[in-house]
């Protein structure tokens, strides 16, 4: 990289390497010009008026890359499916959104490996948690205003097999709900389960079965399972009845259903007894009883993955417990928090 002294008129391609401040007698002061922009033919005549007839610049050598297409090549080599971003990049910055909602991924390895290099970096939100349509999940830059050229072919090379960042879209569209217990079912208190998942689950723009009340009768609950499923569910939960007691007989029930799978018992605390299963392409979800009590359990972590087609088993639900301690805050705040960050 060379930086000469140039009349303004021979400058036009050639790049500031400071800002230029602008004055204007009782009306402003500040940068007209920003570190890294790139002089353009239009840019000459507004130079001229503040008094730059000569101008510090930088030239490149063949092998070097300005900032902002070092950025744009950095977003095109990471970007995978559902992840947009704007190809006019300012100041060497380019922020990466979601295109829809969906279930954002990180390949968080080879995010590591990327940001190992130096003089690039990428820094993402968490996996593994829904996003909205626009909102803003990572952001990239070179970090000197300018980088040598095999730097973004390594950055190409480490993501040439490796989908960096996309984002899951939903599959699941209507989710059956079976919530048990002699208590409710046999009118003696009034059911709490329906209150707090119902709104949890239309957030995700989900149809919900049910709800079908079944006493504590495991054949009773296997026949309520198969019901819903046979009534276009993709998806059940099953509530109440999963510890140990004799009557908690939910995890008997889900099982014979005849699940490929079942994996009872999570790492998380809420949410400790939790259980899932599958039977077929089909998640059937076991909440426990803090899943009436806590406005957070593990049903907030396992639901999005659930939603958008991931299978979960035992090596999935062990990881959960790096920050699967929820700290019961007064005023909660998820996912503006730590729970469930770690299980990546």
């Amino acid at each position: 990289m060379k930086a000469r002294t140039v009349p303004v008129e021979k400058a036009v391609g050639m790049i500031i390497p400071h800002d230029l401040t602008e004055i204007i007698p009782g009306k402003s002061k500040g940068p007209a010009f920003k570190k890294g922009h790139v002089i353009r033919e239009e840019d000459v005549p507004r130079l001229k008026r503040m008094g730059k007839d000569h101008i510090y610049v930088l030239e490149l050598e063949p092998d070097e890359i300005h900032e902002d297409e070092a950025a744009l090549r950095l977003a095109k080599a990471v970007a995978g499916e559902g992840i947009e971003y704007d190809p006019n990049i300012k100041e060497g910055k380019v922020v990466l959104r979601a295109a829809y909602q969906g279930l954002f991924k990180v390949n968080t390895e080879a995010l590591y490996q990327l940001n190992l290099l130096g003089e690039i970096m990428l820094s993402t939100r968490h996996s593994n948690f829904m996003v909205k349509k626009g909102e803003a999940v990572a952001a990239g830059r070179a970090i000197p205003l300018v980088v040598k050229d095999p730097l973004l072919d390594e950055v190409e090379k480490i993501c040439s097999s490796n989908k960096v960042l996309y984002i899951k879209k939903p599959v699941i569209n209507k989710v059956g709900l079976v919530i048990t217990g002699n208590e409710v079912y046999y009118g003696r208190v009034e059911d709490a389960f329906f209150p707090a998942l119902s709104p949890k689950l239309k957030s995700y723009g989900l149809e919900i079965i049910g709800p079908r009340f079944c006493p504590d009768n495991s054949e009773v609950i296997t026949r309520a399972i198969s019901e819903v499923i046979s009534a276009g569910a993709e998806m059940v939960l099953v509530t109440g009845g999963m510890s140990v007691d004799p009557d908690d007989v939910t995890p008997k029930a889900i099982a014979n259903v005849g699940v490929d799978s079942l994996v009872y018992g999570s790492p998380v605390l809420p949410g400790a007894m939790f259980l899932v299963a599958y039977k077929g392409e089909v998640p059937i979800l076991g909440i426990p009883a803090c899943g009436m009590y806590f406005k957070v359990t593990v049903l907030d972590l396992v639901l999005p993955r659930v939603i958008c087609g991931e299978k979960l088993g035992r090596e999935d639900m062990a990881k959960l417990g790096h920050g699967g301690f929820c700290l019961g805050c007064k005023e909660c705040r998820y996912p503006v928090c730590p729970f469930g960050r770690g299980g990546l």
